[in-house]
Formats: structure tokens, sequence, C-alpha cells
């Protein structure tokens, strides 16, 4: 085991320890673990999980195929973040893994439809991190209006350099993605005395209170702010591209919290540099860290960019929301139960062992 991994036998029980939700289910005499933590997801929810159950914590297996492969082949439960990638490979590699735990909302890494082939639960912490995702959108956006990191930079130096802003009360933000966190900035917005409209090109929007729902054009001829709240897919790859951006308006600012490979890299940086749109606050990229090539180092530098390191949903209460959810249904999936928040169709495991 690399030493970066941590390994945890169940203990004995105790007066304040749960007794295993399944007998026998830890198998500490083969060494085979039954609960595998990649990327370093840490919580409550998962120390219990490790009071329960062998877990092994392997926060670098993620970039190392072979291990994964070997640390997932007789694991009953593997836990991700957005950086593994759950192969049909990987999911065929065990015979015994049962669950896959997303700690996150977004499934562009994980194979879902080989996990419904094989009768795999995949549960995902849907909507928990919906709010810090919006502050975080609202937070881009007043950076921009209001120059926050010019002039953080411009005082750091020693300068004094008195530059008016932009109010957003009164202005329009367009959401494009109306699911949790499209929701959760609405409500922020109009909290700021905006007015909200939407588009949505995967589910039908009706009955909202206080937001317009309206074609994609529409919304980008008429925002100043377009934040972004869809999930990654072949559908949704590139559709920033120069068409849309022509439509934005020119004082305009786009909001990605959602993926980097919804944006079209060289035609954002040409929409910058040409004055098409006023500005982008970036918390997402096509690859993560960014490629050391001229688009995105551009990018990185811009004057009219603000970029963050996909934390939008990194928040201490996120978090804990998110391994509560996921924990929970590692633990009542490998203890016989149903999961609660199954993103698959199956919430009990299928799959002949």
């Amino acid at each position: 085991m690399s030493t970066a991994e941590r390994r945890t036998l169940p203990r004995a029980p105790s007066a304040d320890v749960p007794e295993p939700l399944h007998a026998g289910s830890a198998r500490d005499g083969d060494g085979a673990p039954d609960v595998v933590v990649v990327e370093g997801v840490r919580g409550d929810a998962l120390d219990d999980l490790g009071r329960r159950f062998m877990l092994v914590e392997a926060p670098d297996a993620w970039s190392d195929t072979d291990r994964l492969v070997e640390l997932v082949s007789s694991a009953r439960a593997l836990v991700v973040r957005n950086r593994t990638q759950v192969t049909a490979d990987l999911l065929r590699a065990s015979q015994a893994l049962e669950v896959v735990a997303r700690a996150g909302v977004g499934l562009d890494n994980v194979d879902l439809v080989a996990a419904d082939e094989l009768g795999i639960v995949v549960t995902a912490a849907s909507g928990a991190n919906a709010t810090s995702v919006a502050e975080m959108a609202l937070g881009l956006a007043l950076a921009l209006a209001r120059r926050i990191a010019f002039h953080d930079r411009q005082v750091r130096a020693g300068g004094w350099e008195r530059t008016p802003g932009r109010e957003l009360a009164g202005c329009t933000w367009g959401v494009v993605g109306f699911g949790a966190t499209g929701r959760a900035t609405a409500d922020l917005a109009r909290a700021l005395g905006m007015t909200v409209c939407a588009h949505d090109p995967f589910q039908e929007l009706c009955g909202l209170q206080d937001v317009t729902v309206t074609s994609l054009p529409s919304l980008l001829a008429r925002s100043d702010i377009v934040s972004l709240h869809l999930a990654g897919s072949d559908q949704t790859d590139g559709m920033v591209d120069d068409h849309f951006l022509a439509t934005m308006r020119r004082d305009a600012f786009l909001i990605n919290v959602a993926r980097g490979s919804l944006v079209d890299e060289a035609s954002l940086l040409r929409a910058l540099d040409d004055g098409a749109i006023a500005g982008a606050g970036l918390d997402v990229r096509r690859r993560e860290p960014p490629h050391d090539d001229s688009t995105a180092a551009k990018l990185a530098h811009h004057p009219n960019v603000v970029s963050t390191p996909h934390v939008a949903g990194i928040t201490v209460a996120a978090q804990e929301r998110v391994v509560g959810m996921i924990g929970g249904d590692v633990a009542r999936v490998l203890g016989g139960r149903p999961a609660q928040h199954a993103v698959g169709i199956h919430r009990r495991p299928t799959r002949p062992h």
C-alpha cells in the first residue's frame, strides 16, 4: 500500500459506535477493502463507514489506472470526486462492486450506462452544493462588475486608482440550465434586485414565479450576466462558441460554474480580445489544471477574466452535506438497503456474485 494511502479496519462495537450494518461485511481476513475512497474525500459519514467496514483512502489513485483497478478489483464500494474516470473497464474489473458514490453532482466522469448494465448502484449528492455554487456565481459576477481583482492588484502594488464599477441591481441575469444550481442562482440574483430569465434545453420550464422563461437567443440578447449550469455531455460540448458569444451583449459577463467543456476557449478568448463581451468568470476549464498552451495561458492572464480552481461547490457546509448523502447511501447499499440518492436505474445492486 502506498504511503499516501490509509487503511481503516472496523473497530469493535462500543456504546457510542454503531454495530456494523451487515454482519461479516468487513473482510479484514484477506485484507480486501469494502470501501475505496479516492481523491481525498473526507467527512464524518466516511469516518463512520470506517468504523463499520474496512475502508482504504487512496487520494492519488485516480492518476494511476493500474493501482485504481487493483484497489477496485475486490472492493464493494468506490467513492470518487470528478477526477477519477469510472469507465466500463474499471467497473468490470470487480465482481464485488455494488455501489459507486460521486462526491458531487456531475456525472461526466462516471459511465452510468455501464453501471446500469452491470447492476451497480450509482449515487450522487444532487443539489447538496447548489447554494455554494450559486454564491460563487454571484461572487464572480460581483468581482467582474466591481473589478475587485484589478483593484486588489493595484492596491497591493501601491496604487490607488478609483475607477467606477457597475451595479448589478436593476440588471438582468440569464440562467442557462435551471436545475438545482440554476434555481439557487436565480434566487440570489432576485435578492439583489435583478430580473431573471432562464433557458434549459433539456427540461420544460413552466409555472415559475419571478422568472421569465425564454429561448436561448433571447436570453443572450437581453442579459447583463449569463451563467452556465448544465452538465457536460456531447450535446453541450463547446456550446459557448463564436455564435453564442456574438449573440451576447457587448457589456455582458459570462459566468461558468458548471463544466469547462461547455466553453470553446479559443472562441471565448477571441470574444474577450475583440470586446464582443465585457468579461468572464471561470471556475472550471476544459482541462484542469489548464494546459500551458497559448489559449489557456492568455485566458488565465486576461485582464477581463476572473478565475478560480473549480471550487464553486467546495465549502465546509456543502461538503458536509455531500459526504453525508453519499456516505449514508454507501452504508445503506452495503447493508442491503436501497440507496436514497441513486442517479441510475438501480437503488440496490443486482449484479451476480
